[in-house]
């Protein structure tokens, strides 16, 4: 993949066959046979799917450094393994029923089965991770395990949240941060680390990771909202069903008043918005003007990590990166 400069980069093809490598390789870490109900359900899982966005940046950020895609897999399938992992246990939280078009694993088998299988795919990652061979291998660990444990934060805050009157957006961020900015940060983290990255530099992926978690949280928030078509592979309205301090409820929050501000706090602060109110609500937050206050904001958010990622070599590696960022802010309809 690596590539003079001046040479021209075919971003679709480039992230395709990053995308192909791992869905072939994802496939082979589970060697376990025996009992099958565990193993045949973490196949199942790791076998689903999805746009692979994190060992894509591990991939590449490795890329930035020079180190090919060989040297990155072990930490670009670990931290995919890892991913699968929460959304397993993700799924038996929200009590949800699909994931990826498909039945949840607690659906499919049973709750029990789904975390026995959550356990085993996040210590199959730190094995997989382990493979690494690289004489920074503790390094790897150390962010992986930082990553894990700040994830874990974040999920419970998001928990908490649900129950508290009083959260504000810069409350919101810094859940953001651990719950959705901690992998991805350390994606490209470990992706330096692997192509020798300095400290300096990985502080600056950390940085273009943690800007890039907060547009693609807000983004997700205003999809819930906005999404029409059932390529968004969610109930529209489903976040505020639930009660959750999404980026748009608390906006809302803030800069509206007396009734409209009511309005929210009655119907969703207290307990979840009634399904049959989604339309009602998404009228109000368009005609305040949330909605659109979303959308230029994960314009804003992508730009800051863009900008991150300007401090960093050039590569073919960062040409794909920046136009990958470049694009989640395209995608909010």
């Amino acid at each position: 993949m690596q590539r003079s400069p001046d040479a021209t980069v075919e971003p679709d093809e480039i992230l395709a066959g990053i995308k192909k490598t791992v869905d072939e390789r994802l496939v082979q870490v589970v060697t376990g046979v025996d009992p099958p109900r565990l193993y045949d359900a973490a196949r199942y899982v790791l076998a689903g799917g999805g746009k692979r966005l994190r060992p894509v940046l591990v991939v590449l950020s490795a890329d930035v450094f020079g180190a090919d895609i060989d040297r990155a897999l072990p930490a670009a399938l670990a931290v995919e393994t890892f991913h699968n992992f929460t959304l397993v246990h993700d799924d038996i939280m929200d009590d949800a029923d699909e994931r990826r078009g498909r039945p949840a694993v607690h659906r499919k088998w049973d709750v029990n089965t789904a975390i026995l299988v959550g356990d085993y795919l996040l210590s199959l990652s730190y094995e997989t991770l382990a493979q690494s061979q690289e004489d920074r291998l503790q390094e790897l660990l150390k962010t992986f395990h930082r990553m894990v444990a700040r994830l874990c934060e974040g999920q419970m805050l998001d928990a908490e949240f649900e129950s508290r009157d009083s959260v504000d957006i810069d409350g919101y961020f810094e859940m953001i941060d651990r719950k959705t900015g901690a992998l991805l940060s350390a994606c490209m983290e470990m992706g330096g680390i692997v192509g020798g990255a300095s400290a300096e530099m990985l502080g600056v992926l950390a940085e273009a990771g943690r800007f890039l978690g907060r547009a693609f949280q807000v983004r997700d928030d205003l999809l819930d909202v906005t999404a029409e078509d059932e390529r968004w592979g969610k109930t529209v309205g489903g976040d505020l069903v639930q009660g959750k301090r999404t980026y748009l409820l608390l906006k809302a929050l803030e800069v509206l008043d007396g009734d409209e501000r009511r309005w929210f706090q009655r119907n969703v602060l207290g307990g979840g918005l009634p399904v049959d109110m989604i339309g009602e609500a998404r009228r109000r937050m368009r005609e305040a003007g949330i909605t659109n206050e979303a959308a230029k904001l994960v314009g804003e958010l992508t730009e800051r990590a863009r900008a991150s990622l300007e401090r960093l070599p050039q590569s073919a590696g960062l040409d794909v990166l920046d136009a990958l960022f470049a694009r989640m802010a395209s995608r909010l309809h």
